[in-house]
């Protein structure tokens, strides 16, 4: 076997086997470290509902970027940009192969193409969120940032705002922060995402919360939600169906039911967003030779599906 030819960030919608693909390879590629990409997974104590690698797991490959900070904290694209690239320099200094994980598509997109992530500027969000009329703010926009203006639609709020809030908050352009999201150029990463039939993607969704509900998945919620959540971690799927059953506003199946719903929805998301990339090599997860494959195409070049 060659040695891998950059280092290796699997992607693909929720319930796919990122994660246990990673740690195959790294068992497989001497010295490997992984490095999560998973909006959820930085929080300490938000174990079972994220689906972290075991104890067991973490102690025999090195992991990075989990469990890095408390369930009330929140977490910003800028400080895991920041952090993920600090130890991927790390790993490759002492002549380790990392292997990048997750479905956080931005965090991925941070990594990959070393992203200049901008700021957060809640008072300026604030101004421009209590404006009714979109309209106004992207003629705003056209008059600050034209670039930015020409690249969304007009009735494309969430863009709009961030745009402006960058733009107004930072004094720069948002357009002078990179070419965005929609630009995919090279890289020195290799790109492996894996591919499912979505009733097989459906049904692992659904058994994955019955099993996560065998474990503890409850007493998991309720011990953080007393300790108390921050905004980014209620949001997260399964944790905030199973706070409201909490709280009394459903019975446990409706908020599973709803949970199994969401994450459906959400992998949807993770498809559309991973497939725009060219980059990518799609592999289909249930391939029973599917590491085989994976590992040819890191170290030798070989073919995806």
């Amino acid at each position: 076997m060659t040695s891998p030819r950059g280092p290796l960030v699997i992607v693909g919608p929720t319930a796919t086997g990122k994660s246990s693909l990673a740690i195959e390879l790294a068992r497989r590629v001497p010295s490997s470290e992984i490095v999560s990409a998973d909006a959820m997974a930085v929080y300490r104590g938000m174990d079972i509902g994220t689906a972290k690698p075991t104890p067991a797991e973490r102690a025999e490959i090195p992991h990075h970027l989990i469990d890095v900070l408390a369930p009330d904290e929140d977490y910003t694209v800028a400080r895991f940009a920041g952090e993920a690239a600090a130890v991927i320099d790390e790993i490759e200094r002492a002549g380790g192969r990392p292997i990048i994980v997750g479905g956080t598509g931005l965090y991925v997109r941070a990594v990959v193409d070393d992203f200049t992530v901008p700021g957060q500027f809640p008072a300026v969000r604030a101004e421009l969120e209590a404006v009714g009329d979109t309209g106004a703010l992207w003629q705003r926009l056209q008059a600050l940032d034209p670039g930015a203006a020409e690249k969304m639609l007009p009735g494309n709020r969430r863009r709009i705002v961030r745009a402006l809030e960058v733009t107004v908050g930072s004094g720069r352009p948002f357009s002078s922060f990179g070419p965005g999201v929609d630009h995919y150029g090279p890289t020195r990463f290799r790109l492996a995402g894996l591919e499912i039939d979505r009733d097989e993607l459906d049904r692992r969704i659904a058994a994955r919360y019955r099993t996560q509900l065998a474990d503890g998945f409850l007493d998991e919620v309720e011990r953080l939600a007393s300790a108390g959540l921050s905004r980014t971690a209620s949001q997260a799927l399964g944790y905030r169906e199973l706070v409201d059953h909490l709280h009394g506003l459903a019975t446990l199946d409706e908020a599973i039911d709803e949970a199994v719903r969401r994450t459906r929805r959400f992998a949807r998301r993770q498809q559309r967003w991973f497939r725009r990339d060219p980059r990518i090599t799609w592999f289909p997860a249930e391939a029973p030779d599917l590491v085989d494959r994976v590992l040819d195409w890191w170290t030798d070049g070989g073919a995806g599906r």
